[in-house]
């Protein structure tokens, strides 16, 4: 049973880091701040759908389940 945890521990761990990895630099943020861009996108209307907030989303989620994950594994010590 501890050993279906961590090896779970190890795949939720693996797919947190790619879910981090895969997300866009936010330093353009700060030069777009300065010149003014326009959000008048398709993107920016449909925030809800892009791909970063997907990817947050996953992060989150693996996240989360890491860390009741890992409780679990000190509750089985």
């Amino acid at each position: 049973m501890k050993n279906i945890f961590l090896v779970l521990e190890v795949i939720l761990g693996i797919f947190t880091i790619v879910t981090v990895y895969m997300q866009p630099s936010k330093a353009d943020a700060l030069s777009g701040l300065i010149q003014g861009a326009t959000t008048d996108t398709f993107f920016a209307k449909n925030k809800s759908r892009t791909k970063e907030v997907i990817l947050v989303r996953l992060t989150y989620i693996f996240m989360a389940l890491f860390a009741i994950n890992t409780i679990v594994l000190n509750i089985l010590k």
